[in-house]
């Protein structure tokens, strides 16, 4: 990804104006926030999730479900609103998602989720913003 061009690019120091400690350690050094952490987990309106560092519209609120794994969970992101990268690190090989914007870590993807789509965007709450319709 450190190649990767994007729509939304700052330096680190502006990332770190921008964004809070925690945010800035998820979405931009690929951190992980604690499992049961985020209030997002109970956020049941209806509404969209955008990227916390950019305000891309990532999600809808109607792809969100309980996964039980204690991040927001996703079955589908919105067109062209995420990208995925290969991630070897922790001794083992995930799916990273990241923001098609800004390149702002999310989270990752694994296919254990629910029909239609069978995958589980598991995502830290650090990374995104609710925004009720």
């Amino acid at each position: 990804m450190a190649d990767e061009k994007f729509s939304v690019e700052k330096s680190e120091t502006e990332w770190r104006e921008l964004l809070t400690p925690d945010q800035f350690r998820v979405l931009r050094e690929h951190g992980t926030e604690r499992a049961g952490a985020s209030p997002l987990n109970y956020e049941k309106r209806t509404g969209q999730y955008n990227c916390a560092a950019c305000g891309q519209a990532l999600f809808e609120s109607s792809t969100k479900y309980e996964s039980g794994s204690g991040w927001p969970s996703f079955f589908r992101p919105l067109a062209n609103a995420v990208a995925t990268t290969t991630d070897s690190s922790h001794g083992m090989t995930r799916v990273e998602v990241h923001c098609k914007n800004c390149g702002g870590h999310l989270g990752h993807v694994f296919n254990d989720g629910p029909q239609p789509t069978g995958q589980r965007y598991c995502m830290n709450g650090l990374s995104l913003k609710f925004e009720p319709t």
